[in-house]
């Protein structure tokens, strides 16, 4: 990884492993078989090159999990040794593939001055490859194209794709990094959206507050009943106040669910996963304002907790399910806003279930069907 590099989260950088060994892990670990069986005449030759194998195929494990670090230079040190035994002892022009698999990989960990070290990487296979020529001077050409031309074009090429390879996982990065300042703003924007209803609740109430004091305190002499009357409602404006904002900080606040979908599907668009609402049937006013703050604590804990890519929503007679993937942990995380409205679910008569799965967390909120409204049909909407 190149100086400044951001590094992957957890989530990506497991997915990414997998997708390496599984589909580059086989290839090369058969390609190293393959050539230690054709160049290796005799045991012992298997003795001799067998490191230079080893070292490439620890080097490209140690890479797909993100820890090539640690075992870079050992790996190129044991592979830059097989070569020479290989040209020099047991005529193997194959033995380079160590240096080159295990060189090109470890090119990704050089910080500064990375082209003289791959003009080295590259110098060093040839200089090697010509010593050829000390125990075999009678077939010039011949050395020189298979243990020269041939070893030193593998490597440049092995190398300049490893380095286009990079220039790949650095887009990813970006992309990574892009799609969590998505999140980021996503959650912003509902925490203005909160300021924005608190506001609202507050705002004109504290303004109202202020011109019924001051009418009062003009009337107290005046009109002491009326100054009464006015501070009376003062106070019952005040009290109703404290509700609604106690109702907000809670998220008990009376929610129209058909918006609250849509303001989860603008989210999670912005924050760049993918969403899937289906509309099977419609449930009462009182279950539809309970659903619609399941729905809000659960958006906003994937766009704070989770890697989604992701999300399935689905209302139904019953109730409301989402489903998202990119769990980051083993272990359900101990989320305190669905805790609060698992009480005020249960409370209700309803059910409020977090499971986790296989990477997949699911959110469901359930209701007895007498509960449930008109059932409508199936509606699916895509994102």
């Amino acid at each position: 990884m190149t100086a400044g590099s951001p590094r992957f989260t957890e989530s990506t950088r497991g997915r990414l492993r997998r997708l390496n060994l599984a589909t580059s892990f086989p290839p090369v670990v058969i390609a190293a078989l393959l050539l230690l069986y054709v160049d290796s005449r005799t045991w012992w030759h298997v003795l001799v090159l067998a490191p230079g194998v080893v070292a490439a195929v620890v080097a490209f494990e140690r890479w797909t999990a993100d820890d090539l670090a640690r075992v870079a230079l050992p790996c190129v040190i044991v592979a830059a040794a097989v070569w020479p035994l290989g040209v020099l002892v047991t005529g193997s022009p194959n033995a380079y593939w160590g240096v080159c698999a295990a060189g090109s990989l470890a090119l990704r960990e050089v910080r500064r001055r990375r082209v003289p070290t791959m003009a080295a990487l590259f110098s060093y296979v040839a200089a090697v490859g010509a010593t050829r020529l000390l125990v075999q001077p009678d077939d010039v050409r011949a050395s020189l194209v298979t243990y020269v031309v041939v070893p030193t074009a593998v490597t440049v090429v092995v190398t300049v794709v490893t380095v286009i390879g990079e220039r790949f996982y650095d887009l990813i990065r970006e992309l990574e990094q892009t799609r969590e300042r998505e999140a980021e703003l996503a959650v912003v924007r509902e925490r203005v959206r909160f300021a924005s209803d608190l506001h609202d609740i507050q705002g004109h109430t504290l303004h109202v507050v202020k011109l019924k004091i001051a009418l009062a305190q003009k009337l107290l002499r005046r009109d002491t009943e009326r100054a009464e009357k006015e501070l009376q409602e003062t106070y019952a404006l005040v009290g109703d106040t404290i509700a609604q904002t106690k109702e907000l900080a809670y998220a008990q606040r009376r929610l129209n669910l058909t918006a609250e979908i849509e303001n989860a599907k603008n989210l999670f668009e912005a924050a760049g996963i993918r969403v899937r609402v289906t509309r099977a049937a419609e449930v009462d006013s009182r279950a539809s304002e309970l659903l619609g703050q399941v729905l809000r604590e659960t958006t906003t804990n994937i766009l704070r907790h989770a890697q989604a890519t992701q999300v399935q929503i689905t209302l139904a007679e019953s109730g409301i399910t989402i489903v998202n993937d990119g769990v980051t942990t083993d272990a359900p995380a101990a989320l305190s806003g669905l805790s609060v409205l698992h009480e005020r679910l249960a409370a209700e008569g309803g059910e409020l279930t977090v499971t986790q799965h296989e990477g997949r967390f699911r959110t469901a909120a359930t209701f007895p069907p007498a509960r449930a409204g008109t059932t409508s049909a199936t509606r699916r909407d895509d994102r």
